[in-house]
């Protein structure tokens, strides 16, 4: 039986991008942990640290979208070099002034600087889509994808925070920015399979994010990054509260496991259902998953119910990107797909935030409430998402 994974490498260059791709999408997961590890280690405390890394994500939320509008109106190898340029040169400054002891109030201008870090998954995704568009091997690419970004935030984390403890304060985001420079530079010099500019019509000056169905979809993916978020911090404090710390690494690697799993094994699919279908199915299934959250009682029953949970959220995320591809022009493809990604990771910090006020006044499973509102959005989105698609083909 023919490998779907190996054929996609068939197209010239693909292994090339990818690679860095990986390489230059790792700040990201690197960059916020890293921070904190650094200024708390140096500064003495959380408060400033958790301040910074927050306007670093904020920052990001805001510019990765706009860089990537950028880059759909000039091309990649013309707006990444110097977005990377002003994000990575703004890294490096902060770390500058965090070693040189600078006023607090630097450390935030360069951090909100450095958010203008392009989304490097957007620009792999953009080259796959130009290589498959309206072809099968198209949801398999973007199935690989979503397990590299799973791979990233699975290797990136502790990787940032090893380098600052077992090396030097600074080391974790210095190692993200030689990732980053070292990747988008790889990325930029494989021309042969960066995306042409698409010709730009008068309305292509107004934001992609006002159309309606693509907010619908980046709800959901705010609705998911809840989720995700609430389980990073559940999961440590439950840990805690059952007198094993070191199990939370087990339930936070189950989640990721059951989601890179189902991700590989849909991607494998050939399936002839409409993707508004299965993107509602994916929402449904994605819901129903987090109510068994507040039935965990022990460390082996969190990690069952957060396994099961994880098999429906790359799924989901693979049908949300391939409907990206249908729903913005293809001129502004870089930007619909960054505006997933950038609500992915905006529902990660409210489900985080959220979900440690709960826990810091009800205990660790009352975050797990948060969850399962988000559960009820990605529900309620899903169907709503699949009304709309229904009444547009009945109009047809």
């Amino acid at each position: 039986m023919a490998n779907p994974y190996r054929e996609l490498f068939n197209a010239p260059g693909s292994r090339a991008f990818v690679t860095a791709g990986m390489i230059a999408r790792m700040p990201i997961s690197m960059t916020g942990i890293g921070l904190i590890t650094m200024l708390s280690q140096l500064k003495g405390g959380y408060a400033l640290a958790g301040a910074v890394a927050a306007t670093f994500a904020l920052a990001t939320a805001f510019c990765a979208p706009q860089v990537s509008r950028m880059v759909d109106r000039f091309g990649q190898g013309r707006v990444l070099p110097i977005a990377a340029g002003v994000g990575g040169g703004a890294l490096l400054a902060l770390l500058l002034c965090t070693r040189l002891q600078a006023p607090h109030w630097t450390l935030f201008l360069f951090a909100a600087l450095a958010g203008c870090m392009p989304s490097m998954s957007a620009m792999v995704r953009a080259r796959w889509t130009e290589l498959y568009r309206g072809r099968p091997q198209l949801q398999t690419a973007y199935a690989l994808e979503s397990v590299l970004d799973e791979v990233c935030f699975i290797v990136g984390p502790p990787l940032s925070v090893g380098l600052c403890v077992a090396v030097f304060p600074e080391a974790g985001p210095l190692a993200a920015l030689l990732m980053l420079a070292i990747g988008v530079g790889a990325l930029v010099a494989q021309r042969a399979t960066e995306p042409p500019v698409h010709p730009r019509e008068a309305h292509h000056d107004v934001s992609i994010i006002r159309s309606l169905k693509l907010q619908l979809l980046v709800l959901l993916m705010i609705a998911m990054g809840v989720i995700v978020g609430v389980v990073d911090v559940v999961s440590v404090a439950f840990a805690q509260q059952q007198g094993q710390p070191a199990a939370a690494s087990i339930v936070l690697s189950v989640y990721a496991i059951g989601s890179c799993l189902a991700g590989i094994a849909f991607g494998a699919l050939k399936l002839d259902i409409p993707l508004p279908r299965l993107f509602m199915y994916g929402g449904i299934a994605t819901a129903v998953t987090t109510l068994p959250l507040l039935l965990a009682s022990d460390i082996l029953g969190l990690s069952l119910t957060v396994f099961v949970a994880g098999l429906f959220f790359a799924p989901t995320l693979i049908v949300a990107m391939a409907l990206v591809e249908n729903i913005v022009p293809a001129a502004r493809l870089t930007e619909g797909l960054t505006w997933l990604i950038t609500g992915l990771s905006i529902g990660v910090a409210i489900g985080a935030a959220s979900s440690g006020w709960l826990v810091d006044a009800f205990g660790a499973r009352s975050g797990f409430w948060v969850a399962l509102a988000a559960g009820a959005v990605v529900f309620a989105v899903a169907l709503q998402s699949y009304g709309r698609s229904a009444e547009a083909v009945a109009a047809d």
